[in-house]
């Protein structure tokens, strides 16, 4: 597949540990599932021309959880991250991470930064991977330094318009989602993404993440096609 009319899909990726609790499983190895679906899903998006997927896989408040449950999702990220500097080439995806990285272990945070800096001038699908992100404090971060930038001279008040703010968010450069995704059933966005989804589609799905399939991203894919967009006209 070519040249798609939809060039960004976001997706939030909810219901592991429900699908875990459900087939009588760790929480960990619902997580675990949850990141090889992720694997799938870029690759195929990857291989039918989407421009962009960006993916919500942990958010601020998460560290609420667990101490167990979150240092097992570190794992699976810290694995993904391995197995992704490996093929990275070969797949030809650059991978920007959205969130702060100083609130993540220092061993994470370097193979983030090495990754970004391995993907950088990858032609093919660019993923984005949202992790300890929160959208009301990408949104304060934005405002700071648009602040800052005026302090020290570098931009005027009545200069500041919406690309300005935009370029200053995690997406900077990057087309804002066509389409949101939700499984699990749930029908919120959850803190992402909150400036850029303003004009998004909505789909949700009743299904959690780990049965999520190529086929949904090609379901989708025709209900995006399928909607009229007015976009405010």
């Amino acid at each position: 597949m070519e040249d798609l009319d939809i060039k960004h899909i976001a997706i939030i990726m909810d219901g592991n540990r429900r699908w875990a609790k459900e087939n009588n499983l760790e929480k960990s190895l619902g997580h675990k599932k949850g990141a090889e679906v992720l694997e799938d899903v870029s690759r195929y998006c990857n291989k039918i021309g989407l421009k962009y997927l960006t993916v919500y896989a942990f958010s601020t408040e998460n560290w609420k959880r667990t101490k167990e449950e979150v240092g097992a999702i570190i794992k699976i990220l810290e694995l993904y991250l391995d197995r992704f500097l490996k093929t990275a080439d070969l797949e030809n995806i650059k991978l920007r991470i959205l969130g702060d990285k100083d609130g993540v272990p220092e061993n994470i945070r370097n193979k983030m930064i090495k990754m970004e800096e391995r993907t950088k001038d990858n032609t093919g699908l660019n993923l984005n991977i949202a992790f300890n992100y929160g959208g009301r404090a990408e949104i304060v971060r934005a405002t700071k330094k648009i602040a800052q930038d005026v302090l020290d001279g570098k931009l005027k008040v009545e200069d500041i318009d919406e690309e300005v703010f935009s370029n200053n968010l995690y997406t900077y450069g990057q087309k804002d989602p066509d389409l949101l995704i939700r499984t699990s059933g749930e029908c919120r966005t959850s803190n992402f993404l909150p400036w850029q989804i303003t004009y998004s589609e909505f789909l949700f799905l009743d299904k959690y993440w780990p049965e999520f399939t190529t086929k949904d991203i090609d379901d989708a894919i025709k209900y995006y096609e399928g909607r009229q967009r007015r976009i405010g006209k």
